[in-house]
């Protein structure tokens, strides 16, 4: 399970949208000069990222509220599945759907194309199928750990 910490940002009966924010590790990586990936982060910006959790297992008895300090715990095999799902199955769809469309259609580099488009399409149609299947599935879900709490800071363990 990979863990991050976000932020509640909305609250509905059954989850919680939560905020996190995509953090890079190009600072500690040797390579940072020559690495395409550090460019697009400094280009890119800030990306916020929101994320459904489903109160289950014990949680939906609490009563979260904004700005509470979450974390969360996303199973491997959905970033696997998910990476596949995106990029993977978008080129395989294109490919399959422009050799079969020049090969059934005596169009040429155009029958590849509009193939190449309805391979696009599939996508398209196939991508929103699998978001409606795994909308509520707990498996394909980020799950909710608990609230973060706060360490106590040295200043406040003087004080005791």
């Amino acid at each position: 399970m990979l863990t991050e910490t976000g932020r509640v940002v909305a609250v509905e009966s059954d989850s919680l949208w939560v905020q996190t924010i995509r953090q890079s590790t190009c600072g500690n990586c040797s390579a940072r000069q020559g690495c395409g990936h550090g460019l697009l982060n400094q280009l890119g910006g800030r990306r916020d990222h929101y994320l459904r959790v489903l109160l289950v297992g014990g949680h939906g008895e609490r009563r979260y509220q904004l700005d509470d300090q979450v974390r969360i715990a996303i199973p491997e095999q959905v970033i696997l599945r998910g990476s596949l799902l995106v990029y993977m199955m978008p080129l395989l769809l294109t490919l399959l759907g422009a050799a079969a469309a020049s090969q059934l259609l005596a169009g040429g580099d155009w029958g590849a194309v509009c193939g190449a488009l309805a391979g696009v399409g599939a996508r398209i149609v196939l991508l929103r199928r699998q978001e409606k299947i795994h909308r509520d599935d707990l498996q394909s879900q980020p799950r909710l750990l608990g609230l973060v709490t706060a360490e106590p800071s040295a200043s406040a363990l003087q004080q005791v």
